[in-house]
């Protein structure tokens, strides 16, 4: 399995980085998660559908951040990749963190880079 991600998503990344420094170890273990089952599994991983893309789109919605001390699963970190299986490719596309208000993610991102 091929991972990429898209400039947005770095610099989300490197933003949170500074707050969370496990979160570089922590993207590589969910990687290693993606590449046994890409196209995720409830309640965790979800698809996102109602985007009118083509493109496979998920969310994150269990995201474990060892900084993140007692939360295990459950740290409000959300993170949006694309699967693009012809490629054997996944494309990380947004990072947040929901804090109190479970914010969705960026739509008009998704729609600009995928069809």
């Amino acid at each position: 399995m091929n991972f990429s991600s898209l400039k947005e998503f770095d610099n989300e990344f490197e933003y949170y980085l500074k707050k969370w420094h496990s979160l570089k170890n922590d993207l590589e273990v969910l990687k290693k998660i993606l590449e046994q089952m890409p196209r995720g599994y409830l309640p965790a991983i979800v698809r996102i559908t109602g985007l009118k893309v083509q493109t496979e789109i998920y969310k994150v919605k269990h995201f474990r951040c060892k900084d993140m001390k007692g939360k295990g699963s459950h740290s409000g970190i959300r993170i949006i990749y694309a699967y693009l299986p012809e490629q054997n490719k996944i494309e990380f596309v947004e990072i947040y963190y929901k804090e109190k208000d479970d914010i969705d993610c960026d739509k008009e991102r998704i729609k600009k880079y995928y069809k």
